[in-house]
């Protein structure tokens, strides 16, 4: 019976040494798997669509991100900046955090876009929420072209200058928190006037060469460079 019962006792004692073995810890238990890239939300221009993503979004693609890492937030481009369009952009970037589970988002934004972005980043949480963030051709200190507009459009009056949308960005701290920004502009570009009405103080400003207002947005090496841009680790 000593013998049985001292056979028991060593056959117990290895099966506990081989589940502490197996048995996966807290953390790695309860561990969900980290996504390969920060989710992009690109933001299109005036009297656009997120159609205009095409190029740069199959760029991504190839090099790496997958469709559930890509998103393109459709929205009404008549409307104004500060009291409609930043709020509506804050909940669509809520929805693709709890779709993807990430802290924050990239921003990549074209010429309007740039504007709702801004006050979004600056005014409405989203310097919590943003990780990289990108303009190309933005009008972010205003464009004389959009006086053409300006009767019957309240987006094209927050794009003029010296608008209050305009002013209120320029107020301080034009680049805040901790959010990368970075910025592409054109020599050539025949909506945003001044040319230097795209670059920012405390980001990362790039001339893109002669290109037409919507061509940066097929641009290899704009689409080259912001790739890069995005790549850039800073929070994961």
């Amino acid at each position: 019976m000593a013998e049985r019962a001292r056979g028991l006792v060593l056959l117990l004692a290895a099966l506990l040494t081989s589940a502490a073995v197996v048995a996966p810890t807290p953390a790695s238990a309860g561990a969900a798997p980290r996504a390969a890239h920060v989710p992009v939300v690109f933001v299109h221009g005036y009297n656009a669509d997120p159609g205009v993503w095409g190029a740069l979004r199959d760029d991504l693609l190839a090099s790496g991100y997958t469709d559930d890492e890509l998103y393109s937030w459709g929205y009404d481009t008549s409307q104004s900046v500060n009291e409609t369009l930043s709020g509506r952009l804050a909940a669509y970037v809520e929805e693709v955090r709890a779709r993807t589970g990430a802290a924050r988002v990239d921003l990549v934004a074209h010429s309007f876009g740039s504007l709702v972005t801004r006050w979004y980043v600056k005014f409405g949480g989203g310097a919590a929420r943003v990780d990289h963030w990108v303009s190309l051709a933005g009008p972010n200190h205003g464009t004389s072209t959009a006086w053409a507009c300006a009767l019957w459009s309240q987006a094209c009056r927050d794009m003029t200058p010296g608008s209050y949308v305009v002013k209120k960005l320029a107020e301080g701290d034009e680049t805040p928190g901790t959010v990368s920004y970075a910025t592409w502009w054109s020599n050539c570009d025949e909506v945003i006037n001044p040319d230097d009405s795209v670059p920012l103080d405390g980001a990362t400003n790039h001339a893109a060469g002669c290109l037409a207002h919507n061509d940066l947005l097929g641009d290899d090496t704009v689409s080259q460079g912001v790739r890069g841009f995005l790549a850039t680790d800073r929070w994961r």
